[in-house]
């Protein structure tokens, strides 16, 4: 299946490490092709060190490693003469719009829209999308594929296994009521 739109991931759906999964699982469909940055991943790295005192940089470096390794064309570059260009709420996120604009993203999928204002990001022709609402997108492309994303996304947990509802759960503290949704209705096949 070819790639018909290109999202960009800010760090805020990278991590937590289930949202992450499932969207990179979902990118090794075809449906889109996912991009971050370098500054993308040196965020999420950090508030994972900041919250999770027990892991390493080394074990997060390898699974960026993995991420960059089996998402085809994933790395935008040479994005940071836009910064200074840009303006949005938080100016910390202007990594974020200027990556989109050089990686020729349709949209920034974000856990906080409101630093990605739709006015600004009109000017480039790129939206800010909640990841509930890019799954729920998804879904509406090919159901099937989601629901067989998250099946792999669950098997892929064996220490300990998670049964579909403990999935779900997890799911749901993420605020993706959506994707729970639909994902409930088709239990049987996740």
């Amino acid at each position: 299946m070819a790639a018909h739109f290109t999202a960009i991931f800010d760090a805020c759906v990278l991590y937590p490490a289930p949202l992450r999964d499932l969207l990179l699982q979902l990118a090794t469909t075809g449906l889109f092709r996912a991009k971050w940055s370098a500054d993308i991943h040196d965020e999420w790295i950090s508030a994972v060190l900041r919250e999770r005192k027990d892991l390493k940089r080394a074990q997060l470096e390898r699974t960026r490693e993995l991420m960059d390794a089996h998402t085809h064309d994933c790395v935008v570059a040479g994005y940071q003469a836009l910064i200074a260009s840009l303006q949005l709420p938080d100016p910390n996120d202007r990594h974020v719009l200027a990556a989109a604009i050089r990686g020729r993203a349709d949209l920034i999928v974000t856990m906080n829209l409101a630093d990605f204002p739709s006015t600004t990001l009109a000017t480039y022709d790129i939206e800010a999308q909640h990841p509930d609402d890019f799954l729920a997108h998804l879904i509406d492309l090919a159901p099937q594929a989601v629901c067989v994303a998250a099946r792999v996304c669950r098997g892929r947990l064996k220490n300990p296994p998670i049964t579909v509802e403990q999935y779900l759960a997890a799911l749901e503290r993420l605020r993706l009521p959506q994707a729970v949704a639909f994902l409930g209705e088709n239990r049987n096949i996740i």
